[in-house]
């Protein structure tokens, strides 16, 4: 599968570089010329010091003719080139950054994005598998008629980048995080020098059809993912939407294809954690605390799943409570060979907030009609667990 692919194989030779001391609109200047996913920063003595999206500068509500490159760049996990593809995905996951820089012999060779990786690991064997296997099922959405706010409110609680846009029952569109800057917050910083100075909310009671991208870029459930990146590709989307006769069944973006790769890397442990975060700092003691709430989750289910990887996806929110506490969204996704579930919650506090979003998973699992159909006894489990009275055996 991926894993038999390396870096080397997979990344794109040579890169553009600028200055750390350089301004964000000679980043842009030079984004525009080559369209390079991604710049490699260097010091004033030529070394390489990190790198600098595109999106990271049109993201940023700071001024580009005076903000240096320094502010926006990333200090990026190193891949070198003999990593595998399975290796690399799961850096990009735990990192949350979808271009890492290849080295060989502390020499930079390139960078490696997730398109690259897809592509790579699509045109071998795995590319035959069907796309409804790493769909994410049921997805949230949302009537035309709805406000962008609404649209923002829904990303923020369920921790995603895209929301199919409903009518009638029918799929007329989709939105994606990309969509709502370039279409609200964008213009805005546009019409002012320097930094936004409070958000013109109203905007975000546009209607969603306002903005949305029609027409949607579909695919049917027995599609190929090989096929399915090949769509992605032509139509320049991190997203794809999965109709069967007329009815969405399920979108899948781009990490949904990682994610899966990834999990190559954790095949010696049957049932394995792994993180990704955003602006949040977890210490040591609170990767701890979460990898032994999943031991004792993993013993619950190891009999019935067998292989599978929980995904924590963490970001913070800024704010924080009277004890200095940070508001935290917690995201789970638990892919097995019984099919991929999902929970979320939002708290204060790393630990919290995470056991939420487990407790929640457990629920889900104990009621999934694929757990039932493995062992009845998950019902009793189930049961006891909100507290309801069981009959006797």
């Amino acid at each position: 599968m991926a894993t038999l692919i390396s870096a080397e194989d997979a990344y794109s030779k040579g890169f553009k570089s600028v200055q750390e001391s350089d301004t964000l609109s000679r980043c842009l200047e030079v984004f525009e010329k080559g369209m390079p996913p991604v710049l490699a920063v260097l010091n004033e003595k030529g070394k390489y010091e990190g790198l600098i999206t595109r999106r990271a500068i049109l993201r940023s509500r700071l001024d580009p003719t005076t903000t240096k490159v320094k502010t926006l760049m990333k200090v990026a996990p190193p891949v070198n080139s003999d990593f595998s593809l399975g290796k690399t995905a799961k850096l990009m996951i735990e990192s949350g950054l979808r271009q890492l820089p290849v080295f060989e012999k502390n020499k930079l060779l390139g960078f490696i994005t997730d398109e690259n990786i897809i592509h790579a690991a699509v045109i071998k064997e795995w590319g035959n598998v069907k796309i409804e296997t790493i769909m994410t099922r049921a997805p949230h959405t949302l009537e035309s008629n709805r406000s962008v706010g609404a649209v923002l409110s829904l990303m923020r609680e369920y921790g995603v980048s895209h929301v199919p846009i409903m009518e009638s029952g029918k799929l007329v569109g989709i939105i994606g995080i990309q969509d709502i800057l370039e279409s609200i917050y964008w213009p805005q910083r546009r019409q002012t020098t320097g930094d936004i100075v409070g958000e013109k909310i109203e905007t975000l009671s546009v209607p969603a059809k306002g903005i949305m991208k029609r027409p949607v870029v579909t695919v049917e459930p027995q599609t190929s993912l090989r096929d399915a990146e090949k769509a992605m590709h032509n139509h320049d989307v991190s997203c794809l939407t999965v109709v069967t006769s007329e009815r969405l069944v399920g979108v899948a973006t781009k990490l949904d294809f990682l994610e899966p790769i990834s999990q190559q890397e954790a095949a010696e442990r049957k049932l394995s954690i792994q993180f990704g975060v955003k602006e949040v700092e977890i210490t040591p003691e609170q990767q701890s605390f979460m990898i032994n709430e999943f031991d004792s989750f993993t013993r619950r289910y190891q009999e019935a799943f067998q292989l599978g990887t929980l995904f924590v996806y963490m970001k913070s929110h800024g704010n924080t409570n009277h004890h200095g506490t940070p508001m935290i969204h917690c995201r789970l996704q638990f892919r097995t060979v019984r099919g991929t579930f999902y929970s979320a919650s939002e708290g204060w506090g790393i630990e919290p907030t995470f056991r939420v979003a487990l407790d929640r998973l457990d629920r889900r699992l104990l009621r999934s009609k694929e757990l039932l159909a493995y062992n009845p006894r998950y019902a009793r489990d189930y049961l006891r667990k909100i507290g309801l009275p069981q009959e006797e055996s």
